[in-house]
């Protein structure tokens, strides 16, 4: 990859789906050979997929500076709200291909998951904002992610994604520890049981 930088092919090399332990010897490798080490690392992060993140790159952020490109921020159109009341026939899950997020959708986790997100929503109507808004705007609001990858099926759901940014200001420790409340599901870090 210092090859590639150095050609002016690229400008930034990273990791996808790697192990924090990984990405450490890949630094480390890259730091004894005085080559360019990785800069960031791309994790799925969203409401319901948490614990990478937040409780294995941390460390990383904070000791070599590697950040986080998350992916999946509406985990494959279920938080979206589309959802709610079963698959919709014109929806991705109900693709022959998609039988695999069909089935996650209407499992007892998945059918927990939309009730949690009906809970959520009256904290969007307060913002002034959509489900999916708010959804992208929390996983903005980790100081570990550097930028969030948006998986539009077409410009309105671009547009109506993008409208996160101004509800980012709004998410406050008050707001987080909210939805925290109704996730139920924040991973806890070694650091967290010292405290």
């Amino acid at each position: 990859m210092t090859h590639v930088i150095n050609q002016g092919m690229a400008m930034y090399w990273g990791t996808s789906r790697w192990s924090a332990m990984e990405i450490m010897e890949a630094y480390s490798v890259a730091r004894q050979f005085n080559m360019i080490p990785p800069v960031c690392e791309q994790a799925e992060y969203h409401l319901f997929q948490r614990e990478k993140v937040e409780v294995q790159l941390p460390e990383l952020y904070h000791k070599i500076g590697v950040g986080a490109m998350t992916w999946s921020p509406l985990a494959c159109g279920i938080i979206s709200g589309k959802y709610g009341n079963g698959v919709p026939e014109s929806s991705r899950a109900a693709l022959k291909c998609y039988q695999w997020l069909k089935e996650k959708i209407i499992s007892e986790e998945g059918r927990k998951q939309q009730t949690k997100l009906k809970d959520l929503s009256p904290i969007a109507e307060r913002l002034g904002c959509t489900l999916p808004q708010l959804a992208v705007a929390w996983c903005l609001r980790n100081e570990g992610v550097s930028s969030v990858l948006l998986g539009s099926s077409n410009p309105e759901q671009l547009i109506e994604n993008l409208g996160a940014i101004q509800v980012l200001p709004k998410m406050t420790s008050h707001i987080v520890n909210e939805i925290d409340n109704i996730l139920g599901n924040k991973p806890y870090s070694k650091k967290d049981y010292r405290s």
